[in-house]
């Protein structure tokens, strides 16, 4: 197995980039790490270089610089409230930019492996059907950042079929410390932190606590990312892997968890905001092939994950 010698990640200064980076460090350490970032510096990067995924000159630019062998396509506009309020600027950075990214690719740099984040939430309503879904389930996208994400996993695997070599990773919600409180966990935790430290009266705003979510720590999504790389080399072009936990978690229930690390006495209100137009009650994948493909399972304990987020804006809120 052939291990890859200048490694592009877009997106490394994001929440998942800041684990990944390290991650790829420790897997590839004779590696050339490149990071695209918005900011000058990324930690463990030994070059970082800009990238705006709207500027197809800038992504050209980006790959002609940094001659990649392999590249962990991360940058997304990720937050689904953003994409209900901007669903143009979400497609243009999560499909036109992928797209542009992936046929230079093909016309400069075709040996190039390119791992291509895409999402779970593609599957979106097709989990009605209330079981584990795998990869050939339909997908059904219930949001406009489910939809961009489901439009360039198919285009990636078309692409795929004329020469591409794409792998799609498909990861279920993931979280840890770090993490913006746009999201359901940080924003439980930020909250709770501020009423323990008196900065927020006990008033907890939730969106809809009566969902099941397949959930997983962020350090295990990176290993199945660094996973995929590592076995790049013998995956057939254009093949697709959930990454998931199998285990569906009530939101509702993981706020009580956070809720009982503090001791405090809350009351919670339901936020209109926080809600979603179209929602779908359970979540969960199978990740059954990325198992036997890659050799990878969720090894990071529920409850660390929960301490470490709750600890972490502990930390943040006396800032």
């Amino acid at each position: 197995m052939t291990s890859p010698q200048r490694i592009l990640v877009t997106g490394a200064d994001g929440f998942v980039g800041r684990y990944l980076m390290p991650t790829l460090r420790s897997t590839f350490p004779s590696a050339v790490l490149i990071g695209c970032a918005v900011g000058p510096t990324v930690d463990h990067a030994d070059r970082v270089l800009p990238l705006d995924l709207t500027d197809a000159a800038s992504i050209k630019d980006c790959l002609h610089e940094a001659q990649p062998d392999a590249v962990i396509h991360l940058a997304a506009a990720a937050i689904v409230s953003q994409s209900f309020a901007d669903p143009g600027g979400t497609w243009r950075v999560n499909v036109d930019g992928t797209l542009i990214l992936a046929q230079a690719l093909m016309q400069t740099l075709p040996q190039t492996q390119l791992v291509y984040i895409s999402s779970a939430e593609a599957y979106g309503l097709t989990f009605q059907r209330g079981v584990p879904l795998d990869e050939d389930a339909p997908f059904a996208p219930a949001n406009p950042y489910a939809a961009s994400k489901a439009a360039a996993d198919i285009a990636l695997g078309e692409m795929g079929l004329r020469g591409l070599r794409v792998v799609r990773l498909r990861p279920a919600n993931h979280t840890g410390p770090g993490q913006t409180d746009a999201f359901v966990v940080p924003a439980f935790a930020r909250q709770l932190a501020r009423i323990e430290a008196g900065q927020q009266e006990p008033v907890l705003r939730v969106g809809a606590l009566d969902r099941w979510r397949d959930f997983l720590d962020v350090g295990d999504v990176c290993a199945a990312y660094a996973a995929a790389l590592s076995h790049g080399a013998s995956l057939p072009a254009g093949t697709a892997l959930n990454i998931a936990s199998g285990v569906p978690r009530r939101i509702g229930d993981i706020l009580n968890a956070l809720i009982a690390r503090t001791g405090l006495s809350i009351e919670i209100v339901t936020d209109a905001a926080r809600l979603r137009p179209t929602d779908v009650l359970t979540v969960t994948g199978n990740a059954d092939r990325a198992r036997t493909m890659l050799g990878w399972s969720p090894a990071i304990d529920w409850d660390t994950t929960l301490d470490s987020i709750i600890e972490d804006w502990r930390r943040r809120v006396r800032l």
